[in-house]
């Protein structure tokens, strides 16, 4: 179980994890189960920076913890979410092409509007949580962006024959994932109540909407698109939580 969890935190952070040996893929598959749960680790840290810098100006606070969260899962989402943007401006309709360009290290113009816009939404919707001291609801964010991913690999197939992804998708326990999808659904609306439930609602939009993307451009999913769901659905939460609380 530790293994497991560490095997996740490797994968999903920046964090100096080094396992010896070197995880198989039927391991990699079983610490799919536990990617909320990093979430929760980098959700912890934030509202935990977010309270220590209470006194501090809201917006100085929310620029500290974006800072905070890039470095701390390395950008890795990030990435991907350049990747798909540039992909689908310039694989103009091409599954091949498009899936060529998300394997090209460099990054276009419109994958790096992509990651600002991301990052601003991010920043705002931080002031504006910072501002009202709902700490808590930072934590919302990371967790239910990692229970998409493994809504992802539930409901969509993978295309590429190789990689991290592959192993995931083959070797991942799907009843428990399942279960896992479950709590965390619970747990969110337990923890955040009213700002929770319209937090899986945003989360839930996005999730439909660059699924049927991934399935119009590449028919499925792949390591990239899972990095960019992961930002996409975290950006969607917070502004969704943010929105509705100035409703109301």
């Amino acid at each position: 179980m530790i293994r497991a969890f560490l095997i996740a935190a490797q994968f999903l952070t920046a964090l100096p994890i080094h396992l010896e040996p070197a995880p198989g893929e039927q391991e990699i598959g079983r610490s799919f189960s536990y990617y909320p749960l990093v979430g929760l680790l980098l959700g912890m840290v934030l509202a935990g920076g977010g309270w220590l810098l209470a006194s501090a100006a809201p917006m100085l606070v929310a620029a500290l913890l974006v800072l905070v969260w890039t470095a701390l899962t390395g950008a890795l989402h990030l990435d991907g979410l350049a990747d798909c943007v540039d992909a689908w401006v310039g694989g103009r309709g091409d599954r091949e092409r498009t899936l060529a360009i998300m394997k090209d290290p460099y990054c276009g113009p419109m994958g790096v509007a992509a990651v600002v816009m991301v990052l601003l939404l991010k920043f705002a919707a931080l002031t504006v949580l910072c501002g009202n001291r709902a700490f808590l609801l930072l934590a919302v964010a990371p967790v239910v962006g990692r229970a998409t991913v493994q809504l992802l690999f539930l409901t969509t197939p993978y295309v590429r024959p190789a990689g991290l992804g592959a192993a995931m998708a083959a070797h991942m326990k799907r009843g428990e994932i399942i279960l896992i999808l479950i709590i965390v659904c619970g747990g969110v609306l337990l923890a955040a109540a009213y700002a929770g439930l319209w937090a899986l609602i945003g989360a839930g939009g996005a999730f439909l909407l660059f699924r049927r993307s991934m399935l119009i451009h590449i028919g499925g999913t792949t390591g990239d698109t899972a990095g960019a769901l992961v930002e996409i659905s975290e950006a969607s939460v917070l502004t969704a939580i943010c929105l509705v609380s100035h409703i109301r």
